[in-house]
């Protein structure tokens, strides 16, 4: 009975729990993916036109983006309490819309429905920022596979709803807002109390990998079912019980990931017992980050020794590393006893080191990563908005489909990015954000691929845009986390995530839309002079003509010529980076290569 209870215990506060938890969370938790098919209910129910629409999409944007208050909450309270908090917001913002819209409660003015929009997409920056920081920390050397899958599930949570609501297959089209109300609230509130950090092997373990292997296995048959499902009821009308088969099959893979923290708890193999180290005696390392002061690898540098020892000496094994700076140190202490130099104290945390949000804001890497960012994930967004009116343009009619497509192409990107940095940063101690310059790379190229109209353009376009963009999320949080701590790291993967809404204001609302009115434009008035034009005179004076379409390749050429030049400056930026960071990643991930973890 005792050992049970023990097995039990284990199992509640095993690391791979908290990990399954938190991509069972995330993938309820993208809310903000499902505005497309909330939208239209918004509009019919309240008689918005297009432009009201789009300024609730922007209050949409501005809640998914604005996570000061998740990161700083998350440091300062539970992360349970954290959750609650980010839940009854989601809860509140939607539900109160969901009344409006049927009825149930007195209609507002549009600036307060933006507001509720608001309080509603922002719950999920609190799921988001929880789910990062808390398996973060329980896995610190498995950085890139963790945010990769967190992030993932993300960007999949929109498909994933949208299958759960074609199951539910209510005639009242407002229920989908009140499934965006409620289910996420439920799942947050059932998972808040598992969902954080906890103690527990913090170094790479034998099983992991396979672990990890087997998630990522799961990743890949969720993507494929998912893709499967959406073609088989595009192409075939699929009655109601079929589609509740379909939603069961997709709650069972998304059960599969729990076997392993329950293999890992109540295996009959005992543990051993040099191997557990607690989350509340860390690794030396890890007191050197969280404390500027404190030592790392019993080294303490002094600021002259960072000015003085060759770049070289950080490419050295630890024993060898170790040696050279104490003999340096050494040198400067008796030149200082001496009066030759005067040893000042240090300035502020050192890259690998704990940094506040204020003191990573003015490093030039953090900006480098901020702006390469904004470049990337910005252009990728733009395209992502704009899916509906670019497959009109090139003659699709199936215009949903390549937003799916580019839905799980982006969850693919997001598990794969992940996945190919680690093995950067764990095979050869190189900077991660190498990877994200070849995913800016392949946007490039996706872009120009679509921009010339080649053969399956959007086919093609999906996958290298969607892959790419989801690479971004995967890259980002695991380099931010690793170059400036884990200790702030709610804050400061909350103010990068400005940089994809910022990026999408720019090319989204200073490029692509005025180039697509203007060719519009120029469209419409060619048919006006070829006695094609179809509006009158009356519905123009009184503004209900809607604003002319575009058809053809040229309605977005300009645009995403721009947007791969874009990308191409983004993959210089990234590159800097890399050169700037060869050492800190040689520092960090070379002892790993010359030596096993203990």
């Amino acid at each position: 009975m005792g050992q049970s209870r023990e097995k039990l215990r284990g199992f509640i506060n095993n690391r791979w729990l908290v990990f399954v938890a938190a991509m069972w969370m995330q993938s309820t938790a993208g809310i903000g993916y499902l505005f497309g098919s909330i939208s239209p209910v918004i509009k019919s129910s309240l008689n918005y036109n297009q432009k009201q629409i789009a300024r609730l999409g922007v209050a949409k944007d501005l809640g998914d983006c604005v996570g000061f208050f998740a990161g700083t909450l998350c440091e300062i309270l539970p992360m349970w309490a954290a959750l609650l908090v980010g839940a009854l917001k989601n809860f509140i913002g939607y539900g109160w819309v969901w009344l409006i819209v049927t009825g149930r409660a007195p209609v507002l003015p549009l600036w307060a429905i933006c507001v509720l929009i608001f309080v509603g997409t922002n719950g999920e920056t609190y799921f988001n920022t929880a789910a990062l920081v808390s398996c973060v920390q329980n896995f610190p050397k498995s950085r890139g596979p963790v945010v990769g899958i967190l992030k993932g599930f993300a960007g999949l949570s929109g498909a994933i709803l949208t299958q759960i609501y074609t199951m539910i297959h209510s005639p009242d089209q407002a229920s989908i807002v009140f499934m965006v109300a409620v289910g996420p609230t439920m799942v947050t509130i059932a998972l808040m109390f598992i969902v954080r950090p906890v103690g527990g092997h913090r170094q790479v373990r034998p099983t992991d990998g396979m672990s990890f292997t087997f998630v990522y296995s799961v990743c890949i048959l969720l993507a494929a079912y998912l893709l499967g499902v959406m073609l088989v009821q595009d192409l075939v009308d699929v009655s109601h019980n079929v589609s509740i088969i379909f939603t069961v099959v997709l709650f069972i893979i998304l059960l599969i990931p729990v076997v392993i923290p329950v293999s890992l708890s109540f295996s009959p193999e005992p543990r051993v017992p040099e191997d557990e180290a607690f989350l509340a005696q860390p690794q030396k390392e890890e007191l050197g980050k969280s404390d500027p002061g404190a030592t790392s690898d019993s080294e303490v540098i002094l600021s002259e020794v960072e000015d003085e020892k060759p770049k070289e000496v950080d490419l050295l094994p630890a024993s060898e590393r170790q040696k050279r700076i104490a003999q340096l140190q050494t040198k400067l202490l008796q030149a200082a006893a001496e009066g030759a130099v005067r040893i000042k104290r240090r300035r502020g945390p050192h890259r690998g080191e704990n940094f506040t949000l204020m003191q990573a804001l003015i490093k030039a890497d953090f900006w480098l990563i901020f702006v390469s960012l904004m470049l990337g994930s910005g252009t990728g967004l733009t395209v992502i908005d704009n899916m509906g009116q670019l497959s009109q343009s090139l003659k699709y009619d199936n215009t949903h489909i390549f937003v799916s497509m580019i839905s799980i192409w982006n969850f693919l990107g997001r598990v794969g990015g992940g996945y190919c940095s680690e093995v950067v940063v764990r095979d050869y101690a190189y900077p991660r954000p190498v990877v994200m310059a070849v995913a800016q790379l392949v946007m490039a190229v996706g872009h120009l691929y679509v921009a010339f109209a080649l053969p399956g353009a959007l086919y093609v376009g999906t996958v290298l845009i969607g892959l790419g963009y989801g690479f971004h999320w995967a890259i980002v949080p695991a380099t931010a986390s690793e170059l400036f701590g884990l200790k702030n790291f709610g804050a400061l993967y909350n103010f990068l995530t400005m940089a994809n809404p910022a990026g999408c204001l720019i090319f989204s609302g200073l490029i692509a839309g005025p180039l697509y009115d203007h060719e519009a434009e120029k469209q419409a008035h060619g048919n006006y002079l070829r006695g094609h034009y179809t509006g009158s005179v009356f519905s123009g004076l009184l503004g209900l003509e809607e604003p002319p379409k575009c058809e053809g390749s040229i309605c977005f050429f300009l645009t995403l010529v721009i947007l791969s030049g874009f990308c191409v400056l983004g993959v210089a930026l990234s590159m800097i980076l890399v050169y700037r960071t060869k050492a800190v990643y040689a520092q960090l991930y070379g002892n790993s290569r010359s030596a096993p973890v203990s």
